[in-house]
């Protein structure tokens, strides 16, 4: 019975793995391969630093053309900052463990929209937004996280601030929450050397239609242009040395959301 038991079990597990397998090919495939111990620039995020990917027109895409320097992104649709699956990390969703290791002069990262979404449907979200960052900025997965990648790889850390939607958009219901997030981590970040709180928001008008794409939420080829050139120019702006594959010394900053 017991033998019965734990083949019945392994079937269904196997299954189940089998089921995640074209998921995880299909993710894989939009992100690209990380150098072993590490590289220049590193992306880490959700489907606004990944949209316009497979025409190789993404945000990192458009830094990389901007700075002309190496840009490896690991941003995966539909990633939460912090996702308890084992199943959903294994593929990229989470973007804690979308980090591939290594050392690393910048790491660029997005998030937060999607643990709204999932964890309180962008409703009463005071408890996964405290969890995020806690009201005195101090802590939380996402100042834990970020203290980690400076601590481990060296690198210069941005983190990206979302932009407001065009018209009624899925988050919409998650804008001041997000908004709250940002203002937190603006804060955390101006006092914290080599790390830069940046919003996608000083490029992106959500007056214009062209810079988003027809669910008024996800950038356009125009708007994710417009923000990978805004994130190469402060790249620019706070380098001091650009010597690839060894920690660099650079600076921080400030915020704002969808």
């Amino acid at each position: 019975m017991n033998t019965v038991r734990s083949s019945i079990f392994s079937l269904s597990r196997l299954l189940r793995i089998i089921a995640t397998l074209p998921v995880f090919f299909i993710l894989s495939a939009c992100t690209d391969p990380a150098p072993r111990g590490g590289g220049d620039i590193l992306v880490l995020g959700d489907s606004i630093m990944a949209w316009n990917s497979l025409a190789n027109a993404s945000i990192p895409d458009a830094m990389q053309r901007t700075l002309g320097r190496r840009v490896v992104s690991k941003a995966v649709p539909g990633a939460q900052f912090d996702n308890s699956s084992a199943v959903a990390a294994a593929v990229g969703l989470d973007i804690q463990r979308q980090f591939p290791g290594g050392r690393w002069n910048w790491v660029v990262v997005n998030g937060g929209a999607n643990d709204l979404g999932a964890d309180c449907g962008c409703g009463a979200c005071g408890q996964t937004v405290d969890a995020l960052i806690n009201p005195d900025a101090m802590q939380g997965s996402i100042p834990s996280f970020i203290q980690k990648l400076r601590q481990s790889t060296g690198a210069q850390v941005i983190w990206m601030g979302y932009y407001a939607g065009s018209g009624q958009t899925s988050f919409k219901g998650c804008r001041d929450d997000l908004v709250e997030i940002e203002k937190r981590l603006a804060r955390w970040a101006m006092s914290r050397q080599g790390i830069t709180f940046l919003d996608s928001e000083d490029v992106i008008n959500r007056n214009d239609p062209a810079l988003f794409a027809s669910d008024n939420t996800h950038p356009s080829v125009k708007g994710s242009a417009l923000i990978g050139a805004y994130l190469a120019q402060q790249i620019k702006a706070r380098t001091t040395s650009a010597v690839p594959n060894k920690p660099s010394l650079y600076s921080s900053d400030r915020a704002q959301a969808d």
